[in-house]
């Protein structure tokens, strides 16, 4: 459907013709262009029209418009903007996806247009109002929700505004306080302070001071005083409201069919059969709501449609927070489909399949050393080599044999045959890197199932004794990727099978026996003609298997023929005389051209018969997508990251990467072991979706892919940064080290802990009964009698205990919540910062024994360094944990930096420098080998 130029507004003239976004605001209730350099600035009082343009399948665009609406802006205006989408929509040819917006309750595909968020402006067109520049600066306290997407509000100025379940931005002229509440996300926290760094970019020219406040801590520090002062002073804050910015539940969808503005409930099942292309609909699944219309209804119709959503919400009374969605038959997304039960493979064509061409992969890969041509309209797939592995690495291969697996010897390596199963261990140094993995399942088309269970269960075993960092892959027979073709030259499949199990089976069945043997008749076809995608298949010995855009090798007992088609190329040809040596070394060959074949040619493949001249066609590459996902009544349910970044990939989840052509499933480092483990089924989980909603292959590659061990056609559909990805910790640890630095000063979040281990209350009393217990007789009142020698040492061993179990818990939540050890707290100090309390409690007791009181344990620290003055290094045996002769006044959390560089080269067998590049989990580890943990 197109609209005529009589009846385009002039604003739309010209509209989606580039990738991009395009803005118009609403002015005198006409669409106003809006320029660049406004972008992402929203005044509460106005209504705007967005508009996305996206590169399609074959070049074709596609379209999301949004029409966001002000809380302050008049319901005249509202309306005329989401009149005007439809007339939008259908100048770009009615098949947008068009988006209600609401301010304070914007989808995240709205907010990924304007990354890190936007924050609306108070006032409007109407309301003429003043430049930002023009004002004077007014300190402004804002609330941040959202992990990937933030949702940042003005709230009042006021401490009442504050909570213990959010994340708060204090904006003052010359510093920007971020006041995390004790039970606020840490991902939460992390996206926080993205904004602080546009606040600070924006509005401060990148000068102003920034400061982290954590809730529950002490008022008395500097940061902490200012923040406190600034709302009036410190005092308790109250529970979170519950209100409108809670997520909606979503309910079981109801269809209603719409009839002249009217909506009429559709009590059957929801099925894509149902809805009529001459015909408009609205979906309700209490979150949102959609509006489908038929691919040959009138714009004047589809504008009822529009009315009478919003009509629906204003009735029923719902929350500003449901959004209305309204979508073209054939342009239908992924969540629209999965509220129905049965939607045939390839009844839609629209953005939701994953078909938003090949700009941005061509872009990414381009970004990553790949020169990616031909990108032109309506072009096929090119033979650019992609990201591949480094070469020159250890490759192993082991055939599954029952319940065990053989390995294959090196000059079989390359062989596959279809009736089994392998296991594939690639190691590699990439760069500087350490020793990478990628290790692989490749399972023959006519493999048993038994074999294909028993190697995964064996590849899942090796992937642990690596400790979880091998790329693990499952393939199917006739969907390698190209990384992992690259690892053979040349990888040819063969009929038949080897396993003990295979042959079983076909004695069972009473099968005729195909494998491929030195001396039968064999016919091989090569396809494909580089490093990545030469494959090379064994085919009927007919000859109506031959192609002429491809070659073939012919084993006929001890002869051995190279056919070359008409369309061949010249490196197909050299592949095919590759395959021949491969398979039978030293045989003479014996050309053959097409058209020019001897007869023994053709009496081996039983007589000439006609045979295809067609080239085949190549799949187009697909814009990938990113997944968030979760469990819901035992069902996998994913969320779209819209415009994903690196930094979308938080170490506390794990995502799903769809490429259409492989799908990876990313493990941060803090997920739970047994949440790991799970990584390969939620992958296929996702993938049996996907074959019915988006029309992926069920024979997809997938891949487990950890956090830190990314491999580079991994990598490749992100702007991806080293220097991001090396950096440890939670996600407010990384972003707060990798947009600040570790100069940063930040407030430990010890707070948050003791409220899980007793608070506060629970610590001092633990540390007043080891102070009591410490005090000799002459600290005692002179009426009290002297305590027995075992009384003390029973008293004191039960204070130690007490005090043990209260830091243990303290750094148990200490190390899934807290901060960078950038600043310390006062309380505790001596003790909490000294030791490692979770495997050494026998430390805690000699240390307490050796020092006295905690009251005297400054002067206790000057006469333990007294004794080790003038030596910087010490023995391995006086520095072990549980040594006869420990050193004193050390920090106990660094044993083995006391250790002289001669002396750590033979404990450890490594340099320091060595040491301290590997990641912290292997570093304990190896000092728990050694006693110095």
């Amino acid at each position: 459907m197109s609209s005529s130029g009589k009846n385009v507004d002039p604003a739309f003239q010209g509209a989606g013709q580039r990738v991009g976004t395009e803005i118009w605001r609403i002015e005198d209730f006409q669409p106003v262009p809006l320029a660049k350099s406004d972008h992402g600035k929203f005044y509460s009082g106005d209504s705007y029209i967005v508009l996305q343009t996206t590169s399609g399948k074959g070049g074709a665009y596609l379209y999301d418009i949004h029409f966001w609406i002000g809380k302050d802006t008049s319901q005249d205006e509202a309306g005329t903007a989401a009149i005007k989408t439809v007339e939008l929509d259908a100048v770009l040819g009615g098949r947008a996806v068009q988006h209600r917006e609401v301010q304070g309750h914007e989808s995240d595909k709205f907010l990924s247009y304007f990354k890190p968020c936007i924050i609306p402006l108070e006032g409007g067109f109407a309301s003429g109002f003043k430049k930002p520049e023009e004002e004077k600066f007014v300190t402004r306290l804002y609330i941040c929700r959202g992990k990937r997407v933030v949702r940042v509000k003005q709230v009042p100025f006021s401490r009442s505004s504050l909570n213990h379940d959010d994340v708060f931005i204090l904006d003052t002229e010359n510093k920007i306080y971020q006041f995390n509440g004790a039970n606020s996300n840490i991902q939460e926290r992390a996206k926080a302070l993205e904004v602080i760094q546009y606040l600070k970019d924006k509005y401060h020219e990148g000068k102003c001071d920034v400061a982290i406040i954590e809730d529950g801590k002490l008022a008395t520090e500097s940061d902490s005083g200012e923040f406190w002062i600034l709302l009036g002073g410190f005092a308790p804050i109250g529970k979170k409201a519950v209100g409108e910015d809670d997520v909606l539940e979503m309910t079981p969808p109801k269809l209603y069919s719409i009839n002249d503005g009217q909506l009429n409930f559709e009590e059957n099942t929801l099925s894509k059969a149902m809805l009529e292309s001459n015909k408009c609909y609205l979906l309700d699944n209490g979150a949102e709501l959609f509006v489908w219309v038929g691919r040959v209804t009138q714009v004047e119709e589809r504008k009822a449609a529009s009315k009478a959503a919003e009509e629906f919400i204003i009735n029923q009374n719902r929350s500003k927070a449901t959004r209305t969605t309204q979508i073209i038959q054939g342009y239908e997304t992924h969540s629209f489909k999965s509220h129905f039960e049965s939607w045939p493979v390839g009844a839609g064509t629209g953005a939701s399949g994953g078909e938003d061409g090949r700009g941005k992969v061509a872009a990414l890969l381009k970004q990553q050393g790949v020169d990616v041509k031909g990108t032109s309209k309506g072009s096929p797939l090119n033979e650019e080599i992609p990201p591949l592995l480094e070469r020159n690495g250890k490759l192993e291969v082991w055939r599954i044999n029952g319940s065990a697996k053989t390995s294959l010897p090196k000059e079989e390596i390359g062989k596959f045959y279809s009736g089994d199963s392998y296991i594939v261990l690639y190691t590699y140094h990439s760069g500087d890197k350490k020793e990478e993995y990628l290790l692989n399942c490749w399972m023959g088309r006519d493999s048993i199932q038994d074999d294909q269970m028993m190697a995964t269960r064996l590849a899942n075993a090796m992937w642990n004794s690596l400790k979880g960092r091998p790329v693990q892959g499952r393939i199917y027979q006739g969907k390698e990727p190209p990384q992992f073709i690259a690892l053979f030259q040349p990888m040819v499949v063969l009929k038949g099978g080897m396993s003990s199990g295979y042959k079983k089976l076909i004695a069972d069945e009473n099968l005729n026996d195909e494998t491929y043997t030195s001396d039968g008749i064999a016919l091989i076809q090569i396809s494909g003609s580089l490093i990545h995608d030469n494959k090379v298949v064994q085919v009927d010995p007919v000859a109506t298997s031959l192609s002429s855009a491809d070659c073939f090798v012919l084993q006929s007992g001890n002869s051995l023929f190279t056919w070359h088609g008409n369309s061949s190329t010249f490196e197909q040809q050299q592949w095919a005389a590759k395959v021949a040596e491969f398979l039978k070394p030293g045989v003479v060959l014996k050309h053959a051209k097409e058209g020019t074949e001897s007869s023994a040619f053709w009496f081996a493949l039983g007589g000439k018969q006609s045979y295809t001249s067609k080239n085949t066609t190549q799949d187009i590459v697909r814009d990938p997508h990113l997944y968030t996902f979760s469990f819901k009544n035992g069902k996998l349910e994913v969320t779209e990251v819209f415009n994903f970044t690196q930094d979308d990939l938080l170490t506390e989840d794990m995502m799903i990467l769809d490429t259409h052509a492989e799908v990876f499933v990313w493990v941060g480092q803090s997920v739970d072991s047994k949440e790991r483990q799970k990584a390969l089924d939620v992958g296929q989980k996702y993938i049996e979706i996907a074959v019915s909603l988006e029309g992926l292959s069920l024979d997809v590659p997938l891949y487990r892919v950890t956090e830190g061990n990314e491999p580079c056609f991994f990598t490749a559909y992100f702007s991806w940064d080293g220097t991001k990805a090396s950096v440890q910790g939670n996600s407010f640890e990384k972003k707060l080290l990798v947009l600040f630095g570790t100069a940063f000063r930040s407030l430990e979040s010890k707070d948050r802990s003791r409220n899980s281990s007793g608070g506060p209350t629970q610590r001092a009393s633990a540390m007043a009964a080891l102070t009591s217990a410490f005090n000799t007789s002459s600290e005692s009142k002179p009426a009290a009698p002297k305590p027995s020698h075992r009384s003390q040492k029973s008293q004191r061993a039960a204070a130690v205990a007490a005090l043990s179990s209260v830091l243990t818990a303290e750094q148990k939540g200490q190390s899934e919540t807290s901060v960078p050890h950038f600043s310390r707290l006062s309380l505790g100090q001596e003790v909490g910062d000294s030791l490692e309390l979770s495997d050494e409690k026998e430390a805690v007791v000699d240390r307490f024994s050796s020092e006295g009181t905690v009251a005297d344990s400054d002067a206790t620290q000057e006469k333990m360094e007294d004794e080790n003055e003038g030596e910087t290094t010490f023995s391995h045996e006086r520095l072990k944990a549980k040594s006869r002769h420990p050193v004193r006044g050390i920090d106990y959390r660094r044993r083995e930096s006391y250790l002289s560089d001669a002396d750590f080269q033979i404990v450890f067998r490594m340099t320091k420098e060595a040491f301290y590049s590997q990641p912290k989990w292997k570093q304990d580890m190896q000092k728990r080998k050694v006693d110095l943990f």
